[in-house]
């Protein structure tokens, strides 16, 4: 279903075209159709079973699901911005909660301008070794990163006497996903966001081994009234004690 979806995405932005950057009509009219035509293949495709519910970014959200045993959390399109662009970085997210457990048993990232496909079920979950030949980089949101995260940086790179940069992506599920290829080892967000962006990129983090919580190392719950995530601490268990000792003067 997500790699459908994933599919149907990528020939709707090949079929557009480039479009001028300064063109945010065209843009508009393109995010919105895509995202729209993803929830709707998805909603199709979904068969919510008994005591199940959906949220999902491009549906009216229905707060029977407050009493749902198990709640798919979906975005269409994550990284709207991006795949106007014409960027890599954008992704569909399908995660199944649990919220007896608070686990999450399924948790699909697709990323079809990436080729690629992150499960929490994926065989293969090893990290690839620590870099020695780069400096450590934290991954941030292009347009709203923390705004210490310079100080932040700054004071990791004491800790770790070594040096820290920055890299800037879209999607949350391409964020974790530089952590997996070994192109980054953090990710760091305070300004808040939905949990559609950040359900199954955390459900497959978790999978991989990393460190996922809030700022202040409490857990992140899902299936809220709003959907709002606060905050979020992505990180390699290797750096993460000195990472979040990095966050506060």
């Amino acid at each position: 279903m997500a790699a459908d979806a994933g599919e149907l995405l990528a020939a709707i932005r090949l079929e557009a075209g480039d479009i001028p950057s300064d063109d945010k009509v065209e843009l508009k009219a393109l995010r919105d159709r895509a995202d729209g035509r993803s929830q709707e293949l998805i909603a199709s495709r979904m068969v919510l079973g008994p005591g199940q519910a959906m949220l999902s970014e491009e549906a009216v959200d229905d707060e029977r699901r407050l009493s749902a045993r198990q709640v798919w959390i979906i975005d269409p399109l994550d990284g709207t911005w991006e795949y106007g662009q014409g960027r890599p970085d954008w992704a569909v997210h399908i995660a199944l909660y649990d919220t007896a457990t608070g686990e999450m048993p399924i948790g699909i990232v697709d990323l079809p301008a990436q080729g690629l496909v992150r499960t929490s079920t994926d065989a293969d979950s090893e990290l690839p070794a620590m870099p020695t030949n780069r400096p450590i980089r934290v991954v941030a949101s292009r347009t709203r990163p923390p705004a210490d995260l310079d100080a932040i940086v700054g004071r990791l790179a004491d800790r770790l006497e070594r040096e820290v940069e920055v890299v800037n992506v879209g999607s949350v599920g391409a964020k974790v996903n530089e952590i997996l290829l070994g192109r980054a080892e953090a990710y760091l967000h305070d300004t808040g966001f939905y949990e559609w962006d950040l359900a199954a990129p955390l459900a497959v983090a978790k999978h991989y081994g990393l460190v996922c919580d809030h700022w202040d190392g409490s857990e992140v719950v899902f299936n809220q009234m709003p959907p709002f995530v606060k905050n979020v601490f992505v990180s390699r268990p290797e750096i993460a004690a000195e990472l979040r000792a990095s966050l506060h003067g």
